[in-house]
């Protein structure tokens, strides 16, 4: 004989009690970050910008009416209400960065957070790996780079897709570098261009991203041009067909490998007979970089931190 249990009266019992405590741990967070005035001032970033994480990743983004796990209505909108507040707080902190940069052609306060976090001594000596922080989220507001459309190029097996850099990785290739505003640096393979950017910016260098793919450098233009950013050029170009003349410090990110990376290097070593030059890399491709019997890496390569190469 068998005995029928009826499982879907157990399977609501279960899905309500996931609701009410979804509601109750909701409840408590709002609770706690209502709270707390001072989470809105201009120097709570890395507080509201975990507070937004905590949202996102418990109880997702709120951007929509049809929240389909929050069934209070009250409890909904307080949230919603709430991760508006936190944002608007966060934009408006972007726009200060903007207008030192446009009005008053300095990055003070950008500056503020960098040498916050520089302070810690991670520009030295910064965590591995390509995880992203608060700054990465400060840049991007303040960058506010366009999307770009979809790439009219039809990418090669040895092209590697966009990823930008870390900006605790930026800070670090400036600091060991000592890039200063007489050098010219290059990144090749530059993406959006937020790596030259930022090093313009930070140092007053002359800063030069090379491109293959058209859209991303639109964007980047862009940006520079709403930001006044004078001593930052993009060009759409392979890297492989570009003038490297000017430049001092060259970045790559392994945008490329194989017959590519090979031919970039090649180009690399005749200018450094020319002048002098250094070249940093970060990702897989340091260790191929490390392999050129031409240069000669200032510490042991790390696929993940900056590594930086000299002509010997």
């Amino acid at each position: 004989m068998f005995t029928v249990v009826d499982m879907s009266t157990t399977t609501t019992d279960v899905s309500r009690e996931d609701e009410i405590e979804f509601h109750a741990d909701l409840h408590a967070l709002l609770c706690g970050l209502e709270a707390d005035p001072s989470l809105f001032l201009a120097d709570e970033l890395r507080e509201r910008l975990i507070a937004l994480d905590d949202f996102d990743a418990g109880f997702g983004g709120f951007d929509f009416e049809d929240s389909t796990r929050c069934t209070d209505s009250r409890l909904h909108h307080r949230a919603k209400a709430l991760r508006t507040r936190l944002e608007a707080a966060n934009s408006e902190l972007y726009r200060s960065v903007r207008f030192d940069i446009v009005r008053r052609g300095q990055p003070r306060t950008l500056l503020y957070w960098l040498s916050d976090s520089a302070g810690q001594n991670q520009s030295k000596n910064p965590l591995p790996g390509m995880g992203f922080d608060y700054r990465d989220e400060l840049l991007s507001g303040v960058l506010q780079l366009r999307e770009p459309s979809e790439p009219n190029l039809q990418r090669s097996p040895e092209m590697v897709p966009y990823q930008p850099t870390p900006v605790r990785h930026i800070l670090h290739l400036i600091a060991t570098t000592a890039l200063a505003e007489d050098d010219v640096f290059v990144d090749l393979g530059s993406g959006l261009g937020h790596v030259p950017l930022l090093v313009s910016m930070v140092t007053g260098a002359h800063s030069l991203g090379i491109e293959v793919q058209a859209p991303y450098v639109a964007s980047a233009r862009e940006c520079a041009q709403s930001l006044h950013l004078s001593r930052v050029r993009f060009i759409a170009q392979d890297a492989r067909e570009a003038d490297l003349s000017s430049g001092t410090v060259f970045y790559l990110y392994s945008p490329f490998k194989g017959s590519i990376l090979s031919d970039v290097l090649s180009a690399l070593r005749m200018e450094s007979a020319r002048r002098s030059i250094k070249i940093c890399t970060l990702g897989p491709c340091s260790p191929t970089v490390a392999n050129e019997t031409w240069l000669k890496a200032t510490a042991p390569p790390d696929t993940g931190r900056i590594t930086v190469f000299n002509p010997q």
